[in-house]
């Protein structure tokens, strides 16, 4: 292990829980970055949103006073176009997801269909309009012989009040529905993602810390990937999340401000 968390080369920031907290920024966050970038550190943050597109999540970062440009910035959604780009150009997607996803897939060429027995794969992202028919659509198309893909694995997702069913949870409805399984999920923990964001940072994984706030997705996606983790505690899981999922970071801390 490093002496210190101020030893690294690349920095990960997992958003929500990490970063932010709806609209408020979470302490030590703004200083953190400001004096990583003057020593001369990368940066990358690294979300499972389906909600916002890269240039929603800049926009975003740029309202709460952290600069940064758009090719700073991965969400589960842009990799899973991506993955569908890179190994499934002829894919016809059936989309659950909100404007932000169809946005994605128009913009580079991703081809979508309303048809469930027409679709070669349902995407599945957080859809806070979605309803009975969506799901009966989606079963159509997996019992067609669609593949299920989850654009993450977050069950729910933190609000400053609370909380909402995320990805995964539509995602265990269709899978009851259609008696069938996932194929692959995109965001967070997967090795498809990390390959994209180590590519962008284009340092070796173990010079490389991930920070946030989930255990099961951030610090998994870290440790799998071979990458140095750091859990904060601002977000979704605590010290007993740790030991209640034996899934154990190599820094806990209280907030940003301890990466020094």
């Amino acid at each position: 292990m490093p002496k210190g968390i101020f030893a690294f080369d690349g920095y990960l920031f997992d958003l929500d829980g990490t970063v932010y907290a709806g609209n408020q920024l979470l302490p030590g966050v703004l200083s953190t970055i400001d004096k990583l970038r003057e020593s001369g550190k990368s940066i990358l943050f690294v979300t499972n949103t389906t909600t916002h597109t890269r240039e929603g999540v800049h926009e975003r970062l740029s309202q709460l006073g952290i600069a940064c440009s758009k090719e700073d910035i991965l969400t589960a959604l842009c990799v899973s176009r991506m993955y569908f780009q890179e190994y499934l150009p002829e894919a016809k997607v059936l989309m659950i997801g909100e404007q932000a996803m169809k946005n994605e897939l128009a913009q580079y060429g991703v081809e979508t269909t309303n048809d469930p027995l027409g679709a070669t794969h349902v995407l599945v992202g957080l859809d806070r309009q979605f309803t009975y028919e969506k799901l009966t659509l989606g079963m159509s198309a997996l019992r067609n012989g669609a593949q299920l893909i989850a654009a993450n694995p977050d069950p729910f997702c933190p609000l400053e009040d609370g909380a909402i069913p995320d990805t995964w949870s539509l995602v265990k409805a269709l899978e009851t529905a259609s008696s069938q399984s996932v194929y692959k999920v995109i965001g967070k923990p997967s090795e498809y993602y990390a390959k994209k964001a180590l590519e962008k940072l284009a340092f070796a994984p173990e010079a490389c810390l991930m920070v946030g706030d989930r255990v099961s997705t951030d610090i998994c996606f870290g440790n799998a990937n071979g990458m140095y983790t750091a859990l904060v505690l601002t977000g979704a899981d605590s010290r007993k999340d740790i030991m209640l999922q034996g899934i154990k970071p190599d820094y806990v801390l209280a907030s940003l401000s301890e990466i020094k």
